[in-house]
C-alpha cells in the first residue's frame, strides 16, 4: 500500500509539470516533431516562450455583414475586422500559478497592433479547454492529435462564461488549428488557424512561420532553443 500511495503522488507530480498539450495526447506527445515538443512542451517556472515570425495573411475573410459583430471580439482580444499579407507577428507563452498556459499575440498590422489573449487548460477525456479573450468570456473545447508530427486541434464544443456561469452554446463555429515543421525552412515552424461559421464559411484565419524559443524573464536563452538556420 505504501508503495502504491508513493508511485501514485509521483504520477500526480509528473502530471502537474506537464504541458497542457502533454496532458491531453498522453504518449502520442512522443509523435511530435522535436521542435514541436519544444513548443507544446512544457515552460520552465520563471521562464516565458517566445515566438516571432511573419503571417502571409492574417485577419477577417468573412462577409462585410459580419465586421461589425468582429469589431466587438477585438476589444475582448479575440478576433479583429482587420485583413492584410505579411502581417510581423509576435507570441508570448507562459505559466501561471493555477497551472493554465497563457498565450499572448501580437499582430503588427500596417495602422495599428491587434492582440489575442487566451488560457488553455487541461479538459475532460484528454481534451483542452481554451478561454479566450481578455476575461476569458469565450471558450472553445479542443481536441488534441498528432498527424504526420504534426498538431491539430479541432473544437468539439463552445461555452460562454458569464459572471462565473459557464453557459454551453450551439456549434455554430469550427475552429482548426495546424501546426508543423516548416519544409522550406527547418529552423522555423509553421501554423495555419481556420474559423469558420455554419452557413457563412471561413470567416476569421492567419497562417506564417515563426521561430520560437524558451528563455527566462529576463531574456536569455535557455536549453530546447530554436533559432534560425
Amino acid at each position: 500500500m505504501i508503495l502504491n500511495m508513493f508511485s501514485n503522488a509521483t504520477d500526480e507530480r509528473v502530471l502537474r509539470r506537464a504541458s497542457v498539450y502533454e496532458r491531453a495526447l498522453g504518449a502520442s506527445f512522443d509523435a511530435l516533431d522535436p521542435m514541436l515538443r519544444v513548443y507544446f512542451g512544457s515552460i520552465p517556472l520563471g521562464a516565458v516562450g517566445r515566438g516571432e515570425g511573419t503571417f502571409e495573411e492574417a485577419g477577417f475573410t468573412g462577409p462585410t455583414l459580419l465586421r461589425p459583430v468582429i469589431r466587438l471580439f477585438a476589444n475582448r482580444r479575440v478576433l479583429f475586422p482587420e485583413r492584410e499579407r505579411d502581417v510581423p507577428f509576435r507570441i508570448e507563452n507562459r505559466v501561471d500559478g493555477s497551472g493554465a498556459l497563457r498565450a499572448d499575440r501580437v499582430f503588427a498590422f500596417s495602422r495599428r497592433s491587434r492582440r489575442m489573449s487566451d488560457a488553455m487548460t487541461p479538459g475532460p477525456r484528454g481534451t483542452i479547454v481554451d478561454r479566450l479573450g481578455r476575461r476569458g468570456g469565450l471558450e472553445v473545447r479542443l481536441r488534441a492529435h498528432v498527424d504526420a508530427g504534426g498538431m491539430q486541434l479541432d473544437s468539439i464544443g463552445l461555452a460562454a462564461r458569464v459572471r462565473g456561469l459557464r453557459i454551453p452554446l450551439p456549434a455554430v463555429a469550427r475552429v482548426i488549428v495546424r501546426e508543423r515543421v516548416d519544409d522550406r525552412s527547418p529552423g522555423r515552424q509553421r501554423v495555419d488557424v481556420r474559423v469558420s461559421v455554419a452557413l457563412l464559411g471561413e470567416v476569421f484565419a492567419y497562417a506564417g512561420s515563426f521561430v520560437y524559443r524558451i528563455e527566462p524573464s529576463g531574456g536569455t536563452p535557455t536549453t530546447g532553443v530554436r533559432t534560425p538556420l
